[in-house]
């Protein structure tokens, strides 16, 4: 069995995801880790028993290195990606693929089938009963979507974080950082957006951050569909992401990873969700997808969510942000 030689830039939070899943492939040797503050690197280098740097442009000149993930804020995504992937590399990246849609153009233009984007919530049971009962009708015509995130941000979670916060760092707010999942599955199973109506705003946290907390908008897609979403960091508390389907003749809704199913007014539960704890919104998929990313790379094949599969949700919350400047315009996409 070969074994890809890997190493994994940034040992944040959502690292601990990506390092607890690589220590437990056959296919992977976990080479080395990276991150500007030395003390984390050491850390997480010391937990897998691997070595760390401070420069991961070390991996960029290193031969042997296979394989990088990337762990890090969105502005660094691109120009990452794009000296790894010129240097032969794949490149499995957190979303966004990018903090802005020119760049992540340039990332898929030097892909060359090696990159990959981090949309594990695709994976979920829920999601892909969702999606095969779209694609199949189960429940007939597929009519209306709406998604709802409720969650809850700190000041210091902005104030800490050395890049949160500022649009030529983050890229924006809610909708890039915690929402972007969600409205990615609006598009897994909805389809190809047209256009989008939206407004931003930023009402709680306007003295600590110059990007959104909150946003709301109407979706239009080349099929018909109509899909609204509301998303906001400034509830009390992070409860589950809500997404609903309504059919011609029945009504998914998610609660988390769990998927309800009401038909001729009686409701069940068709799968239940196994996420728990402080992340639990994260779900529990990141494994999955990321066995699935090697086992491309095994078969010498390009990543089914790729650049051109992650693009779209960035072009859609761009437009949100063009369409609140212009008082709520219509921008097609």
């Amino acid at each position: 069995m070969k074994k890809f030689r890997t190493a994994v830039i940034g040992c944040g939070g959502i690292s601990q995801v990506h390092l607890t899943a690589l220590s437990k492939m056959e296919n992977v040797e976990l080479v080395s880790v990276a991150d500007v503050k030395e003390d984390r690197a050491k850390a997480k280098a010391e937990a897998f028993h691997c070595a760390w740097t401070t420069d991961w442009s070390e991996y960029v000149r290193d031969p042997s290195i296979e394989v990088v993930h990337l762990c890090t804020p969105h502005y660094l995504h691109a120009p990452m990606a794009i000296a790894l992937l010129d240097a032969g590399k794949r490149v499995l990246t957190e979303k966004p693929i990018a903090s802005e849609v020119k760049d992540a153009e340039t990332m898929i233009a030097h892909a060359d089938g090696r990159l990959g984007v981090v949309f594990q919530n695709r994976y979920n049971e829920a999601s892909q009963i969702i999606k095969s009962a779209v694609e199949q009708g189960t429940y007939g015509k597929l009519l209306s979507l709406r998604a709802a995130v409720n969650w809850h941000r700190t000041p210091e979670y902005y104030t800490e974080s050395g890049w949160r916060g500022r649009f030529a760092t983050e890229g924006g707010g809610v909708l890039i950082n915690q929402s972007i999942h969600t409205l990615d599955l609006l598009l897994y199973f909805a389809g190809r957006p047209v256009s989008v109506r939206g407004k931003v705003s930023t009402d709680v946290l306007y003295d600590y951050i110059e990007v959104e907390d909150t946003a709301h908008g109407l979706i239009h897609f080349a099929n018909g569909l109509m899909a609204n979403f509301y998303c906001t960091t400034t509830f009390g508390i992070d409860r589950p992401v809500e997404i609903e389907l309504v059919f011609e003749k029945g009504i998914l809704k998610t609660d988390a990873e769990t998927l309800y199913e009401t038909v001729d007014g009686e409701t069940r539960t068709l799968c239940r969700s196994a996420a728990s704890g402080e992340k639990a919104y994260w779900g529990t998929s990141h494994e999955i997808l990321i066995r699935d990313f090697y086992k491309a790379a095994e078969e010498n094949k390009p990543f089914w969510i790729d650049g051109e599969s992650a693009i779209p949700v960035l072009r859609l919350l761009k437009a949100v942000y063009a369409s609140s400047a212009q008082d709520g315009k219509e921008i097609r996409l």
